[in-house]
């Protein structure tokens, strides 16, 4: 009898300890994907407190200073839709020495970069590597953690995805504070490259690869869709500066036109599942539902940090230190409850989370609307800090909820799709309240106001837009649901 339960016992240890070694490599290899990412992310908006600095330096106006962010986000979402051919054809631990790579050469052609224009070319190349590492993560994540705890693994890519831009500003202004502008590079070309090291060797290759082939006109669709529409919004901005309708809304027009037949490409290359991005993910509702909400989340955040920070050093005439500062409460909250959140969803689900968020998020935009030249600072802080947390509460839940009632076939698609979307309204965003404040502002100096109150209304203008977008989600999120589970389990990988 012992010697039946010694037998039977060795079996059933070899396999606890090979489970537990595989669970610490899929933590690790987690981990490493986690960090990577918090660094690629942050340079989206590390620029946004830099723009003064920047604009003295390399003597260039405040719309040209602007692409330096727009660029980056407009590049993320002309590549993104590529990641989905991707993550299916190449490795795991491949693609991720390529993204990384990609980056640490565009960070270190910024931290030497002469002038603007090689500056602007930095930024393209870190925003093609940054593409790559944001659906990889999501896609890794998806394959390798049982459905009961991806809530609390999510809430860690939430603070990935959310706090790293909203810290952004933070430590770029402590970096300005003491140091010349190429130091933001320079720091973070180490933290890439050690990343880059250590994923080469403990990345595992987790997704089955096979051989799809790259619709080379899907992608020109895509390019001059995302480009165009962004470019357009941009140019509405400076349309009072002398650009012309035409040259105003061309673009614009250009890129609806595009987008739709890149829709009606995926929709015919889908039915021999070859399509660039697999449109099929949005007949699961709770998909469909959540990138209608992350669009909305990420208008709010990437147009208040756009201009929360011109609106504190151009209205209230505060240096860049003091604006990190300020904006770094927001940036902790979300990052210290997001796994939190994450487990309120494994135990309730997303419904009242997302409730709760999407109303905090509009009434943090509508006390936005109240900025004004004699403002005082508390005011901005807990304005940023409620609508810190209220993205907080939405962004776990969405991630999770939308990416979790996929197929495992349609993750990596899903993930392409998330965050494609997630640019394109984050550099929607952008250009939008940039847009509203740029013409509210040239029509008060018109009339002969200071260039401070001119900035003010405009920013009031701006805020206004936003406060009015976000009541749109509050409605969708009463339709918010935990998906079924799909039944897939996480394989060993390799």
């Amino acid at each position: 009898m012992s010697e039946t339960i010694t037998a039977s016992a060795a079996p059933d240890s070899a396999a606890a300890i090979e489970e537990k070694r595989i669970g610490a490599r899929n933590t690790l290899a987690i981990t490493i994907l986690l960090v990577s990412t918090f660094v690629v992310i942050l340079n989206e908006t590390i620029m946004s407190v830099a723009l003064p600095h920047l604009m003295e330096d390399l003597e260039i106006t405040a719309s040209a200073a602007q692409w330096l962010t727009t660029a980056f986000l407009l590049t993320m979402a002309v590549v993104i839709p590529i990641t989905g051919f991707l993550l299916q054809r190449f490795s795991t631990r491949g693609i991720f020495i390529t993204a990384m790579t990609i980056f640490s050469v565009g960070t270190l052609i910024a931290a030497i970069a002469p002038g603007f224009e090689v500056l602007l070319v930095a930024r393209v190349v870190q925003a093609v590597g940054t593409a790559i590492m944001i659906p990889l993560l999501f896609t890794t994540v998806l394959t390798l953690v049982p459905e009961h705890n991806r809530g609390r693994i999510m809430g860690n890519i939430s603070i990935v995805i959310s706090v790293a831009p909203a810290v952004g500003p933070t430590i770029s202004g402590l970096i300005l504070s003491v140091l010349d502008w190429r130091w933001m590079f320079i720091i973070v070309l180490p933290i890439a490259v050690v990343a880059l090291l250590l994923g080469a060797m403990r990345i595992p290759n987790v997704s089955e690869t096979r051989k799809t082939p790259l619709d080379v006109l899907s992608v020109i669709l895509a390019a001059f869709g995302f480009g165009g529409i962004v470019f357009g919004l941009s140019n509405l901005g400076t349309a009072v500066g002398g650009i012309t309708a035409v040259e105003a809304w061309a673009p614009l027009a250009i890129g609806l036109v595009s987008l739709a037949l890149f829709i009606v490409r995926q929709l015919g290359l889908q039915k021999r599942d070859v399509a660039l991005l697999d449109l099929r993910t949005f007949k699961t509702r709770s998909f469909s539902i959540s990138i209608g909400l992350v669009m909305i989340s990420m208008i709010s955040l990437f147009g208040t940090l756009i201009l929360l920070p011109l609106y504190t050093q151009d209205v209230l005439g505060l240096d860049t230190l003091t604006t990190g500062l300020l904006l770094l409460p927001g940036g902790l909250i979300m990052g210290l409850l997001a796994p939190f959140v994450g487990r309120l969803y494994d135990r309730q689900g997303p419904t009242a989370l997302v409730i709760a968020g999407s109303v905090i998020v509009s009434l943090a935009l509508w006390g936005m609307t109240m900025l004004g030249e004699n403002t005082e600072i508390w005011w901005v802080l807990v304005a940023h800090v409620g609508l810190s947390i209220g993205l907080a509460l939405l962004f776990t839940p969405l991630f999770t909820s939308g990416l979790a009632g996929l197929a495992p076939k349609m993750y990596s698609h899903g993930s392409a799709i998330l965050s494609t979307v997630q640019q394109l309204a984050g550099a929607s965003g952008i250009a939008l309240f940039i847009t509203v404040l740029s013409s509210r502002a040239a029509n008060m100096m018109a009339d002969g106001s200071t260039e401070v109150a001119a900035t003010a209304a405009g920013i009031h203008s701006a805020f206004i837009y936003g406060a009015i977008i976000s009541l749109v989600a509050i409605p969708l999120a009463f339709f918010v649901r935990k998906p079924a589970s799909n039944g897939a389990q996480a394989p060993v990988g390799h």
